[in-house]
């Protein structure tokens, strides 16, 4: 028997509580809600090939977050708090999957958001499964940090300066118009050209790329270090595979150390991969979605054929 043909990708929006938020559906009735939650400097059209591998599996949603592509684009640092990235992730499920909860898969900004749907006490029950990659909670990480320097270790000391070199862009962000100016100018131009020289991965180009980075750089302003220096107990109500890309150069693994005491049901996996797994080898991350879903909900086992009918 033939497999049948996917239904052609629906582009759509959703309004949300503070403007109107862009989404693509793959469409596949009766499937479970698989949402996909981009990072940074990307929009929702980054996911295309991770959602046509899982259209045969599940219903893909990706929705432009705000302040990128198609979504509105708020102005200032508070409208890019975690409190107002949750409220349009809330919209977006009540929308698309009203009645079942939905399962969850991100990556690099995408995965701090998922972070925190994931430990957010007022969503329990509406998320199935959350798979998080090169992103971390900055709860979390505020947390560790705290424990490195109430136990200073040598390795620990090496750990945080080394996160600390590889997050040398965040310290930048904070800076006022100037990451702004540089988008514009030159960054939003030649994004794909530093993606292949620098990532060796091949993206198209985005007619707003320019304005994807710019707005964006409001969300590690909004977050980085009021979460880092403040962080709240934050406990996961839904089951956590943290996808461990080893290879990458801006998400050091020690960060997510000690996660099993905010994590209940949490599963790692390390793939030997670069942080931009998503665009460079979906189907090695959209295999990792599928067998962690599959682990907590099993595809239903195919209906016994029907005895013979007729004298034995």
């Amino acid at each position: 028997m033939n497999a049948p043909v996917p239904l052609p990708p629906l582009d759509t929006q959703v309004q949300g509580p503070d403007g109107t938020l862009a989404l693509t559906r793959w469409p596949a009735p009766g499937k479970p809600v698989l949402v996909l939650i981009h990072g940074y400097p990307d929009n929702r059209r980054k996911w295309r090939a991770v959602a046509e591998i899982l259209q045969q599996d599940f219903e893909v949603v990706a929705y432009d977050v705000r302040g990128a592509g198609d979504s509105f684009k708020p102005k200032g640092r508070a409208a890019y708090r975690l409190d107002r990235l949750t409220a349009d992730f809330r919209a977006v499920i009540d929308a698309i999957s009203p009645h079942a909860p939905v399962h969850l898969a991100a990556h690099d900004w995408g995965s701090v958001q998922g972070w925190e749907f994931v430990t957010e006490t007022a969503l329990a029950g509406r998320i199935a499964s959350f798979t998080a990659c090169s992103g971390p909670c900055l709860d979390h990480v505020g947390w560790w940090m705290r424990e490195q320097m109430r136990r200073p270790s040598g390795q620990g000391v090496q750990n945080m300066l080394k996160q600390s070199i590889q997050s040398w862009y965040i310290y930048f962000f904070q800076l006022p118009w100037l990451p702004e100016a540089l988008w514009h100018s030159v960054m939003g131009k030649k994004w794909p050209a530093l993606m292949r020289a620098v990532e060796r991965t091949p993206i198209e180009p985005r007619p707003t790329q320019a304005s994807d980075g710019a707005h964006g750089v409001n969300l590690y302003r909004a977050n980085f270090f009021q979460r880092l220096s403040h962080p709240r107990e934050r406990i996961a109500h839904a089951p956590v595979q943290l996808l461990v890309a080893t290879l990458d150069r801006y998400v050091s693994p020690a960060i997510n150390g000690g996660l099993e005491r905010w994590v209940p049901q949490l599963s790692r996996r390390e793939i030997r991969a670069g942080h931009w797994v998503t665009l460079k080898e979906p189907a090695l991350y959209a295999q990792a979605v599928r067998e962690h879903i599959e682990q907590i909900q099993p595809p239903p086992s195919p209906a016994p054929s029907p005895a013979p009918v007729g004298p034995a």
